[in-house]
């Protein structure tokens, strides 16, 4: 059971988050709009958070509906800021940009606020899941207790700010997380899992701790030395490549929230070119040149846990 200093500390550094957010919405509203672009993402419904996405159709706003939209969207960290039907397990997203002219004042300031709330998310972060000591199985009920509704990948969501670009592109990834396991974290993870004594729909607690049991037999009887990987398939993601002419560098940002855009007024920067994010097309994608990786034997379904052949 979490200590009470920690429910206490939590549940401050909470309050202060959303204070900060609102004087960052404040701030920011009282900048000069140079141009903004955000894309409204159909929101997932209850029960189809694991279903393959083949197509997503975008809905485009522009100009002050955007400033209004994004400046919105990073307050929305609870379930209540969805419909009714929508499911809560899934991310809330809005990609795009939004592009102020600033003097240097202005600039700092916003860089100061945002790197304090990024701080306030990642403290929050590491209390739920460090020093809570909770399983990730154990930790919803935990944050739903004790802030009720909270979406917590929302909450975690570092803010981004770019600085005098030239241009942001909009897109779409697809990619995989690879995680390389040895059998004793594999079954330290399952064994933590079964202590847990949760039920997983359909199942009851019984028939949950047999299957867990079965899967930990499974593990037990590969060599000492077996190869072991997590190869998960992440969702479809929009990203925002920004390009810096000055430089001639690109980067890329995962691009679930808006980005905020400085453009300094002392360097004479102008709004960038903003791209479009168009419809992903599972069946349009052309995929680049992979090599073959080692040959895998499936293990474990449910956590896409594969042994090296």
């Amino acid at each position: 059971m979490p200590a009470l200093d920690l429910i206490e500390r939590l549940n401050q550094r909470f309050n202060q988050l959303q204070s900060q957010l609102i004087e960052w919405q404040q701030l920011l509203g009282g900048f000069r709009l140079l141009a903004g672009r955000v894309f409204e993402l159909p929101e997932v419904e209850k029960g189809k958070e694991h279903a393959e996405i083949a197509l997503i159709k975008v809905s485009q706003h522009a100009g002050p509906k955007a400033l209004a939209l994004g400046l919105a969207h990073f307050q929305r960290m609870f379930i209540y800021h969805q419909k009714q039907d929508t499911s809560a397990k899934a991310a809330i997203r809005l990609p795009g940009a939004l592009c102020f002219a600033v003097d240097d004042a202005q600039c700092h300031a916003a860089q100061a606020l945002t790197a304090a709330i990024n701080q306030l998310k990642t403290e929050l972060s590491h209390m739920i899941t460090v020093e809570s000591q909770l399983p990730p199985e154990l930790r919803f009920e935990f944050v739903h207790t004790h802030l009720r509704g909270l979406k917590t990948l929302s909450a975690y969501r570092a803010l981004h700010i770019v600085t005098d670009p030239a241009s942001v592109r909009f897109g779409w990834a697809n990619k995989q997380i690879i995680k390389n396991l040895t059998r004793k974290e594999v079954l330290t993870m399952l064994q933590k899992s079964l202590r847990a004594g949760r039920a997983v729909p359909p199942f009851d607690k019984i028939q949950w701790a047999e299957r867990v049991r079965q899967e930990i037999d499974d593990v037990s009887k590969l060599p000492p030395d077996v190869k072991l990987k997590i190869k998960r398939p992440v969702k479809v993601q929009p990203i925002a490549r920004v390009w810096y002419r000055e430089n001639q560098q690109q980067v890329q940002y995962a691009c679930p929230s808006p980005l905020i855009v400085l453009c300094r007024r002392s360097t004479g920067a102008v709004a960038p070119q903003l791209g479009e994010l168009l419809d992903y097309d599972r069946e349009a994608v052309r995929h680049k040149f992979i090599p073959p990786g080692l040959p895998t034997r499936l293990l474990i379904r449910r956590l896409h846990l594969y042994v090296a052949r």
